[in-house]
């Protein structure tokens, strides 16, 4: 191969580029320096830590699927002993952001933060058993609690939500984004980890569902697909940008159902009980029992009701 001319047009044009994209003035922000070779969390050791979080918390259905009962407790605690030495080393990567570094309050070790985190997949898998159960008994579809947890991709988001939720309470800057992203990129289901979500969830079908990060939702809540629980507005600083850290989003009580293609805005209230309908856009609290369907407002306080679906043209 003939060697590239020194001022030959190519070598000048690679040169040019390579200053230009290392002029400091354009890279503010957008480039992250390592102090000491401390890089940013990775994507394939936190997928890693998903999948591990998986396999303890569905033994048999993620990772290896030659579970018994023999070889149970060495299985999960070898899948422990690794989760720990893998949570470590990405929650001290991920206070490596500058923003985190600026923060002077000490800090716990990342090691007792990962046995904290461990401490909580107890109580964490017994409200991914209410998800299942609410996802099966919701879905006559579903032929198994096997197939739930297989298949459905609510289960693998809600999973994901409910593990960075807890690395959130816990401090962690970064990594609860990141595994929560991963869900979206897997499921097309977008959860913010902030979000506080009650036991027995569920999520017909689910893509294109978002819950933004101030949503509060209770017990026995239904969506379906592509429902947006989102922020009405943005209320702006004296500069015009956003404020942040401000409750935006919905609140939704115990035993809400929301059908596919339903928005809902603004730091409201839909009430215990209350039914929204699709493709209807709701921006006003309910009270509990109603039903809002295209445009109609259904006070249904109680269930001997005479509302019936002939009336407003069904869900």
């Amino acid at each position: 191969m003939k060697s590239m001319k020194l001022n030959s047009p190519l070598q000048q044009t690679l040169q040019q580029t390579v200053s230009e994209l290392s002029r400091t003035s354009s890279l503010y922000g957008l480039c992250h320096e390592c102090d000491d070779g401390a890089p940013l969390p990775s994507g394939p050791v936190l997928a890693e830590i998903v999948e591990l979080c998986r396999e303890i918390l569905f033994p048999g259905f993620y990772g290896k699927s030659n579970i018994s009962s023999q070889t149970l407790v060495y299985h999960i605690g070898v899948c422990v002993e690794r989760l720990h030495g893998l949570l470590a080393g990405q929650i001290q990567a991920a206070r490596c952001l500058p923003s985190y570094c600026s923060n002077t309050t000490p800090q716990t070790d990342a090691g007792e933060v990962a046995v904290a985190f461990i401490g909580r997949l107890p109580a964490l898998r017994a409200v991914l058993a209410t998800d299942v159960e609410a996802t099966f008994n919701g879905d006559p579809a579903a032929e198994s609690i096997g197939e739930i947890i297989s298949c459905y991709p609510v289960i693998k988001a809600i999973t994901n939500y409910r593990i960075a939720h807890e690395l959130l309470l816990l401090g962690v800057p970064l990594i609860p984004r990141i595994i929560t992203e991963m869900a979206h990129s897997e499921t097309g289901i977008d959860i913010h980890p902030a979000a506080t979500i009650g036991s027995h969830f569920t999520i017909d079908h689910g893509t294109g569902v978002v819950i933004g990060a101030t949503c509060i939702i209770g017990n026995n809540v239904k969506l379906y697909q592509g429902v947006t629980l989102g922020a009405k507005s943005f209320p702006l600083d004296e500069k015009g940008n956003p404020i942040k850290g401000i409750p935006r989003h919905p609140i939704l009580e115990d035993n809400v159902i929301v059908y596919s293609n339903a928005t809902v805005l603004g730091r409201i209230t839909i009430a215990r009980d209350s039914v929204i309908g699709g493709n209807v856009w709701v921006t006003e609290s309910t009270k509990p029992g109603e039903q809002i369907l295209q445009g109609k407002k259904i006070r249904s306080y109680a269930k001997e009701s005479l509302v019936k679906p002939e009336d407003y043209g069904g869900l």
